[in-house]
């Protein structure tokens, strides 16, 4: 990440890149993001949906909450000034810049139930969000170290995901309002623990039955 692209994004600031990584389709992503560090999100081709999950890098029995994080703001949809709150009513990180504009938080992760559910017997594969955030808890050290299992999933935002919510409550997965290069910014208010999910639906509209990379930043800064 040059120096360019982080004034770009507001940050008056030299900045050190600790992390600079793709994540393909279909795979899962474990990091540990300290408190006053940068994480950005890259919808690379556009209209991807990813899954994500944060944790209390030191506790993950405190974990990313959307009902927290929709009451206190009263808003449906997160977008740059948007707060993530945990479940003890603790910020987690965030949002200080975002291109797409808008990205789901009750949309879920898809099931390999309610992918069979909603799809039915397709030729193509049923792997889910939820069995890679199960793989990742089964073998990432972290997760280990911190003893999470399938019972430390909660509902999850879906970045660059398009859920329109109609006004009598029903959901519609509607094709992507995202694009290629467009991004989410994140600064992190505790260390948090990010558990990420590049979906691998090939069944959805939302992403033109093409699941594709993202990239994944991190970085530090100091004032100059």
């Amino acid at each position: 990440m040059s120096i360019q692209n982080v004034v770009k994004s507001g940050l008056e600031s030299a900045a050190v890149t600790v992390v600079d990584e793709i994540c393909l389709a279909g795979e899962p992503w474990v990091k540990v993001v300290k408190k006053g560090q940068i994480f950005r999100i890259i919808d690379l081709e556009g209209n991807q949906a990813v899954d994500t999950l944060f944790y209390n890098a030191k506790d993950a029995s405190e974990r990313y909450s959307a009902t927290d994080t929709i009451r206190r703001q009263n808003k449906l949809y997160l977008t740059t000034g948007s707060k993530l709150y945990s479940n003890l009513g603790n910020v987690m990180l965030t949002i200080i810049a975002d291109t797409c504009g808008r990205h789901d938080t009750v949309g879920g992760a898809c099931a390999a139930e309610s992918n069979m559910v909603r799809y039915g017997l397709k030729k193509f594969p049923m792997h889910s969000c939820r069995d890679s955030f199960l793989h990742a808890l089964a073998h990432d050290p972290v997760c280990q170290q911190l003893n999470m299992s399938k019972r430390d999933i909660p509902s999850n935002i879906n970045f660059f995901m398009n859920v329109p919510v109609s006004e009598e409550g029903g959901l519609d997965f509607a094709d992507g309002v995202s694009a290629s290069g467009k991004h989410v910014e994140m600064r992190a208010e505790m260390d948090v623990l990010v558990l990420i999910s590049n979906c691998p639906q090939l069944n959805n509209p939302c992403n033109a039955y093409n699941p594709t990379p993202i990239r994944l930043l991190v970085w530090d800064y100091s004032e100059l």
